[in-house]
């Protein structure tokens, strides 16, 4: 088993119950552009655990990315956990994250999800098919295309600003550049449907959002979380803009520490 890095943030000196959270592409847990940097307050009263998926942040590298090797990742970790933790996932993270819950519900004591990934929960909407046909037939990225390049493109072409590309920035694009498309994997959503903890699942409005990054990304991911929460029974919860642990910490974070109570 790769032993993937952990950043640990608590303020209780051992005594809070646990929270996992799990990153999306392009970034690391601790993260502040990407990641959960803004989620450090919950300290207060819990110990959080920002994993850094293999290929990500300090994890060691991997050939390719995978959503399952991350989900046994989680699986390992959530069982070093005295009694479970509470998981928190994102895009890709959150695919990863409803992978691990689903194996093994009973490690499991609530389940976030931001804008997950689980694409196979929507597959018959209109707006996913319309992404997986334009995925489905792109020649994916030519090796020409360097990480800055990617990440460039990934940004600023779509009309946003571009973090810096520090080194490990450019490790993040590089890992992600070369993913398991998340449009493989099959969520078995059974398991989380009849799971005896509360399952939520937040979404931003994407009103704001640059047009060709809603288009693009936004509606699929708004469509996913829709269906997503239908099918499993959560609570969905929308807040302003497209990245909603970042840009709206504080509706998030009280709406995780209502969840944990």
């Amino acid at each position: 088993m790769t032993a993937i890095h952990v950043t640990e943030w608590d303020e209780t000196e051992g005594r809070g119950v646990p929270a996992v959270f799990v990153h999306n592409i392009f970034t690391w847990g601790s993260d502040e552009a990407y990641g959960f940097a803004a989620q450090r307050s919950l300290a207060d009263r819990y110990r959080l655990l920002l994993v850094d998926r293999r290929g990500y942040g300090r994890s060691p590298d991997t050939d390719q990315s995978d959503f399952d090797a991350d989900a046994d990742d989680l699986v390992e970790l959530l069982a070093r956990q005295e009694c479970g933790a509470h998981v928190v996932g994102h895009g890709n993270g959150g695919l990863a994250a409803m992978l691990a819950a689903g194996r093994r519900p009973d490690l499991v004591r609530s389940l976030t999800l931001i804008q997950p990934a689980a694409f196979s929960a929507a597959t018959g909407h209109p707006v996913i098919q319309e992404m997986l046909h334009r995925v489905r037939d792109s020649a994916g990225v030519p090796d020409s295309v360097t990480p800055e390049q990617y990440l460039r493109a990934s940004t600023e072409g779509l009309g946003m600003a571009m973090p810096d590309p520090t080194p490990q920035r450019l490790r993040a694009v590089a890992t992600s550049m070369h993913e398991r498309p998340v449009w493989e994997a099959v969520v078995p959503l059974s398991p989380l449907r009849a799971a005896p903890w509360p399952t939520l699942v937040v979404c931003g409005t994407w009103q704001d959002a640059p047009e060709l990054y809603r288009r693009y990304a936004g509606e699929p991911l708004i469509a996913c979380a829709e269906a997503v929460a239908e099918t499993v029974g959560a609570r969905l919860l929308r807040v302003a803009g497209y990245y909603p642990h970042t840009q709206q910490p504080g509706t998030v974070n009280a709406a995780l520490r209502d969840l944990w109570r």
